[in-house]
């Protein structure tokens, strides 16, 4: 069975976060020049989503049990990186969220793959602080989390500033 909740996450200081909800999710040392041009910080236990903007995001988080298939062609930027569960339970907030209130999500215990497809990135970026005011300029991003052995971080498909296309799913 396939879990899929949405959500409306205030992305202050341009990230929201994926947590193992059983441990301190440390991202200080994890945003490296590198992770700020991925839009993505890893720890261990704990990811960085980089977003466009510093208001409401519109996320759509999905628990599967295997990988998806490949639909990058109908996102702005795609990346995937490893997670250590220990429990089986992920958190995924806003970096200034109060975790106790964050939406939680049941995994298997263990590593997980995460799998962050975002769009609408050039409407969001025009618009700016207004972005989240309509749904036509919101930024979205999906999340999806399956079973997986532990692999490197990657890009799949990289969106720079200024790029036109600015898909929506």
């Amino acid at each position: 069975m396939t879990t899929t909740a949405e959500l409306t996450l205030f992305a202050g200081y341009f990230q929201i976060h994926v947590v193992d909800a059983d441990s301190d999710g440390d991202l200080s040392d994890a945003w490296t020049d590198q992770a700020v041009a991925d839009h993505l910080a890893v720890a261990q236990d704990a990811l960085g989503i980089g977003t466009t903007v510093n208001v409401n995001v519109s996320v759509m988080v999905a628990v599967l049990h295997q990988e998806p298939d490949d639909d990058s062609a109908e996102f702005d930027h795609v990346v995937e990186a490893s997670l250590d569960v220990s429990l089986g339970r992920v958190m995924v907030l806003g970096c200034t969220d109060y975790a106790p209130e964050a939406a939680t999500f049941e995994v298997l215990p263990g590593w997980n793959r995460v799998r962050v497809s975002r769009s609408n990135l050039s409407r969001a970026a025009e618009a700016d602080i207004d972005s989240d005011e309509s749904p036509e300029t919101t930024e979205k991003i999906r999340i999806q989390m399956w079973p997986a052995p532990e692999l490197p971080s990657k890009v799949i498909k990289r969106w720079v500033q200024g790029d036109a296309r600015g898909t929506a799913f």
